[in-house]
């Protein structure tokens, strides 16, 4: 392994010796330095500029009003993308392509319908990492890709047990083996071995070790094409659309340069949506509208959840790293790194189902939520790992230099605006007049900034109201068991948006950043999975 591919395989800063590893741990620090130092300052200032600060809340009022219209439109347009995507007949437009109507479909010169690659050469892989699931999640997992309409002998199925989990992983997969083992065109069963020197107990390393299992058992024996299979990674807990998976080899052969592409598609949590807390909805819708969002913004979109790749370009960056807690926006990160800048993500209009948070009870699942949150904001962990491997790689003429900045301060940007932006709208803007004293409580401003901020706040509440309408219009059908009152109140839950975004957004992230700042590392913790 040379150095720079010992680099990009990076966890954290005790997998370096030396300067490298004083380099690393600085830009740990970085995230959580600039998250607090924005708090710090500000507070402080409430009391010895308590008259800056208010202009600055005013300030920022005004550009999270701006923001919010912002956000709207690519919410609007990315919802208008999705109905279109779900209604489009994509096994049609696959066949499209066989039949060469490449004009019809608007394909490129560089996409592999021109090069004659057709829909049914293509083969899936789909890898579904498990751990503690219940067997009826697995078993919906499998029986949603069966439906799907995409020929089931072109699909492999690869579903990666820990061998920690003890002898009930075991029951489960010889269940799972006797109910499905002629319903694909392969099932295979691999069991990540506990205690593996040098990883990390977590989804990584069990779909990496899975894959390479497959590679050598499968794939290399029987002389599989890597350039023509697709890998999806899958939470065992997604349940797909039937039509999702010619949506993707649509996608797969239809755009330019497919070999340095990962493939997204919508994430929607709506297999217990109905059951569901109340704030584990409104985290989830949340976190769906920002995914929603991104689709539109290709350039800041990154693999996330659920989400394909192709095998070729799987095998040539060696697989997923075992050491990485935020493995599924890593591999896209180790890939754009790998590739020089030349690696982007491709936004499939077409939704994938997962699972709200739902524990035992309400603590439980407040609890199991705040976790779930705090290792997503794990993912702050990539800001180092893109500004340590850049630096390494700045001197290759390859390296395109304008996008891999661009991806470095999106990425400072988003995680510092998650751990700060709420905390600002409901904590900071009330200090001026908490600490500023006589000094700030005798100006005009005084009293006039609570009635500014209220009418900037209450403009800014027309994204709340779009994003209960949107997220309404998402929802799958009731089920007869609830009246349209549970409707109704699924839509006013909205209005206790700013206490769920500071208690299970901005908190949870900066308790993150403040972790990976003191070298507290985390490791992969696994969200119970429980539909009533």
């Amino acid at each position: 392994m040379d150095k720079d591919d010992y680099y990009l395989r990076v966890g954290k800063a005790t997998d370096l010796e030396g300067r490298d590893y004083k380099i690393y741990r600085i830009l740990e620090i970085l995230p959580g330095f600039l998250s607090i130092a924005t708090l710090v300052v500000l507070v402080i200032f409430s009391y010895f500029k308590p008259v800056f600060v208010a202009y600055f809340i005013i300030a920022f009022d005004v550009y999270w009003l701006l923001l919010v219209i912002y956000m709207a439109i690519f919410l609007i347009t990315s919802y208008r993308g999705l109905k279109k995507g779900l209604k489009t007949d994509w096994q049609k437009k696959c066949f499209n392509l066989a039949a060469g109507l490449y004009e019809l479909e608007k394909v490129p010169d560089g996409s592999l319908a021109r090069a004659g690659i057709k829909w049914s050469d293509v083969w899936h892989l789909i890898v579904l990492p498990t751990y503690n699931e219940d067997l009826e999640i697995i078993r919906s997992c499998l029986l949603a890709i069966k439906n799907d309409g995409f020929p089931t002998d072109k699909i492999i199925i690869a579903l990666a047990f820990e061998e920690r989990a003890g002898i009930s992983a075991h029951e489960k997969a010889a269940i799972i083996e006797k109910e499905f083992k002629n319903q694909f065109g392969r099932l295979e069963v691999v069991f990540h071995p506990d205690g593996i020197e040098g990883e990390l107990k977590g989804k990584g390393s069990n779909q990496a070790w899975c894959v390479k299992q497959i590679k050598a058992t499968l794939i290399d024996k029987e002389g599989f094409d890597y350039n023509k299979i697709l890998v999806s990674v899958f939470d065992i807990d997604t349940i797909v659309r039937p039509g999702y998976f010619f949506a993707l080899t649509y996608k797969f052969l239809s755009v330019d340069d497919p070999y340095h592409a990962s493939y997204q598609p919508i994430p929607v949590y709506h297999n217990n949506v109905w059951s569901a807390p109340f704030f584990s909805r409104v985290a989830a819708s949340s976190n769906t509208f920002w995914q929603m969002i991104m689709q539109v913004r290709q350039e800041s979109l990154v693999t996330y959840s659920s989400h394909s790749m192709t095998f070729k370009a799987l095998n040539e960056i060696g697989f997923w790293g075992p050491k990485n807690v935020s493995e599924d926006s890593r591999i896209f990160w180790h890939c754009l790194m790998f590739y020089n800048g030349h690696y982007r993500v491709e936004p499939i209009y077409f939704d994938v189902s997962m699972d709200v948070t739902c524990d035992q009870n309400l603590p439980k699942t407040a609890r199991s939520l705040y976790k779930q949150q705090r290792r997503w904001a794990w993912g702050g962990e990539n800001i180092p790992y893109l500004i340590f491997n850049a630096s390494k790689r700045w001197k290759n003429k390859d390296l395109d230099k304008g996008m891999i900045i661009g991806h470095i301060l999106i990425q400072i940007y988003g995680f510092h605006a998650w751990a700060t932006n709420a905390l600002i709208i409901a904590v900071v803007g009330w200090m001026p007049m908490l600490l500023g004293g006589d000094r700030f409580n005798a100006t005009v401003l005084s009293s006039n900034l609570p009635a500014i901020t209220q009418n900037l706040m209450n403009i800014a509440m027309i994204g709340l109201i779009l994003s209960a309408v949107v997220s309404s219009l998402l929802l799958p059908k009731r089920p007869a068991k609830y009246s349209i009152w549970k409707n109704i109140k699924m839509i006013l839950e909205w209005l206790l948006v700013p206490i769920v975004i500071v208690i299970f957004g901005a908190v949870p992230c900066l308790e993150a950043q403040i972790r990976l700042m003191f070298g507290r590392y985390m490791g992969f913790w696994v969200t119970p999975k429980s539909r009533n």
